[in-house]
Order: structure tokens, then sequence, then C-alpha cells
């Protein structure tokens, strides 16, 4: 099974996503993680990548479907989740053509839906394990007292990001709507896709979630 996710920064994306590869044995393609797994991998893709991160430059569509390609013609598991792609339009055309060719079906594309003012209450309160990456909110799950990461069970410092600010955050979602949401006119022409409360309680989300994909 195939899936996209798709919800602005801070819908929760990275946490179902675990979940599924948890329970489902499905691979999670975040194509931040591809990048610097290929920029050290050092394949031929991976050289060309290095170099064009190396420059500061932007990594092309062309690239990343090509590093995409790699995942589909390897272990292929339990599916995919693409989280993070398609970002347009185009990216969407570019990734139904290469599952075509690859012989492999897109099967849904899960809209994680947010309340903006709620999703920046939620992320300025956000810190992050630097172990493990686990997410904790000032308000719903706060850091453990005694600094032991519950997920890993590392002592750990837990991070903010820069970003996470209400000013920057309300640009990032300005981004957001304005290059993915058409995805959502695209996919749902298509019959692919539905929508789930992005900002429900975590296994609130994953049972909807679920619900999905054994409908």
């Amino acid at each position: 099974m195939n899936i996209i996710l798709l919800g602005p920064p801070g819908a929760g994306k990275g946490t179902q996503a675990r979940f599924l590869v948890d329970e489902r044995d499905m691979i999670q393609l975040s194509t931040g993680d591809m990048l610097r797994e290929a920029k050290d991998s050092g394949t031929d893709m991976g050289k060309v990548v290095a170099e064009v991160m190396a420059k500061g430059d932007l990594v092309t569509d062309e690239i990343v479907i090509g590093l995409i390609r790699e995942k589909l013609q390897g272990d292929k598991k339990g599916g995919f989740i693409f989280d993070g792609f398609p970002r347009t339009l185009a990216q969407a055309d570019a990734l139904a053509e290469l599952l075509s060719d690859c012989g492999e079906t897109l099967d849904a594309v899960i809209e994680m839906q947010v309340d903006d003012a709620a999703l920046v209450d939620r992320i300025t309160a956000r810190s992050t394990c630097s172990e493990c990456g686990e997410v904790y909110n000032d308000n719903t799950k706060p850091i453990p007292a005694d600094g032991v990461c519950t997920n890993c069970g590392k002592k750990a410092e837990f991070k903010r990001r820069s970003d996470d600010n209400a000013d920057s955050l309300k640009q990032r979602l300005m981004e957001y709507y304005k290059k993915t949401s058409p995805l959502l006119g695209y996919y749902y022409a298509k019959g692919q896709l539905s929508a789930v409360d992005g900002l429900g309680e975590m296994d609130d989300v994953k049972a909807a979630i679920a619900g999905v994909l054994d409908a």
C-alpha cells in the first residue's frame, strides 16, 4: 500500500508516519531524510545530491524523483508513505508517472486537517528530543521532569526549532496553502482524497487513518 500524507507544518504527519512504520511495516519517504541519506551514500545519485547541496542550490524535482525511484526498486515491505512530497501539481504528475513506470499504485491520499489558530498554539509550545526526535508539548505532553525521553529512554536535550514561533509559522502556513492546497483538488478529482482531524488526540488520529486505509 502506498499513501501520501498531506498537511501543513505541525499537523502531525511525522508522528503518524512513525506509527505506520512501526505497526504496518511501511517505509517513510521523507524528502529531507532521503537527501541526507543520499548525500552520504557515495552512489552516483548521492554524488549529484552532495554537489548540489554543497553549492547551496535547490534540489530539483528530477533529483527527488530519482531518489524515490531508487527506493521503489528496493525492498517495498508494507508499502511507502510519501511525507513532504509532492508539494506541487508538477510533482504530483511526476510521482504518478513514476509509480506507473514502477508498476505501483497510489492507494490513498490523507489530508490532516487543522485549525490554523490551534496549530499555532500547538507548534509554539513544542520541543523535540535531541536523541530520537520525539515531540513534546508544554500543554499536552510536557517534557519529563527527570529529562529522560519516554520514547528512547535516554537523558536528552529538548530543543525548540528557531522557526517555531507565531510569525514564522504563519509564513510557513501561507507558503503551504499557496503551493500545496491545489493538490487537494487534484487528488479529490481522482477519488483518492480522504480527510482526518489532524488536531485530535494522537490515538484518535491514528484510528482515523487506519479507518481510511482499511476501508
